[in-house]
């Protein structure tokens, strides 16, 4: 069997434009997933790993693993980096940690990339339920 290629890097976090209209829309609209549930990789990265844009990869860290879509990065070159958008799925692999000053650390995490294109990038509903174990109407 095949080995699927891996990459690591190093996963940066941040605001995006389309992330904020999302918000906009409301957490639970279709445009605010759609923005928050996607991994910038470079053009060249995206090849080494075998894929194309739109491809569903498993981002891994010490603290979680996710399913997301690769999004071709229009701020290229910058191979071996990725960026997660704000939003429960950012959240969902970075340390929760503090450190006493209030704040994660959002920026150079050890990260690895692995195709994934059988997996599904979960719903907000189906996140949130794993993270902590209820979903959004649930009465517990």
């Amino acid at each position: 069997m095949e080995e699927k290629p891996k990459l690591l890097v190093t996963l940066l976090t941040g605001r995006t434009i389309e992330q904020g209209v999302g918000k906009e829309h409301g957490k639970n609209s279709k445009e605010y997933f759609e923005s928050v549930s996607v991994c910038h990789v470079d053009p060249e990265d995206l090849r080494g790993l075998g894929i194309k844009e739109g491809t569903n990869i498993s981002v891994s860290t010490a603290h979680g693993s996710i399913v997301v879509k690769a999004a071709k990065s229009l701020r290229a070159p910058h191979q071996g980096v990725i960026f997660i958008p704000y939003g429960p799925y950012a959240n969902a692999i970075v340390d929760p940690e503090t450190n006493s000053i209030g704040m994660p650390s959002l920026k150079g995490i050890p990260a690895e990339v692995e195709p994934a294109p059988h997996k599904p990038v979960l719903t907000l509903k189906e996140l949130l339920k794993m993270q902590f174990g209820k979903g959004q109407n649930d009465s517990r």
